[in-house]
């Protein structure tokens, strides 16, 4: 994926890698931290089983693992007895902070957007996608493709 946003120097690109947020991700619940970019192996360096890394991150990719949290989650209710509005904070916490973070979230429960017509007073040009379509093209229908069975399971 490919974001590109407006700078006072020009146009500036993000462009994200698929396998390495995935990658950093599986670590970072696995060892229970965030990760930062610079920390990624070496491709050069060879791993523990002799493969190139390349070739391990390959076979991650083909079967990606289920990845859970690193603990439970408690769901909270922002608005009482409204059981579509709620969130959830880590069973962790300790009861004084669980208390805290219910009642600053039911206190500050009217800010929350729920349904697009709760997101009033924003200008309908900043959360509104347009496609960067030539209105002077002709149309093209893209051709169908058939689904390998092997690539769906």
């Amino acid at each position: 994926m490919k974001i590109k946003f407006p700078t006072p120097g020009g146009v500036g690109e993000v462009q994200d890698d698929p396998l390495q947020s995935r990658r950093c991700y599986v670590e970072a619940v696995r060892n229970g931290q965030k990760r930062n970019v610079d920390d990624t192996p070496d491709k050069a360096t060879p791993s523990k089983k002799g493969k190139a890394p390349e070739e391990e991150t390959s076979k991650e990719a083909e079967t990606p693992a289920k990845v859970q949290p690193t603990e439970e989650l408690l769901n909270i209710e922002i608005i009482p007895g409204d059981p579509d509005k709620t969130t959830q904070i880590g069973s962790h916490l300790g009861e004084e902070a669980k208390k805290e973070i219910t009642l600053c979230l039911r206190r500050n429960g009217d800010i929350f957007a729920w349904t697009p017509q709760d997101l009033e007073g924003i200008d309908p040009q900043v959360i509104t996608h347009h496609l960067n379509i030539d209105p002077s093209c002709r149309l093209v229908k893209q051709k169908k493709r058939h689904s390998d069975l092997r690539r769906i399971g």
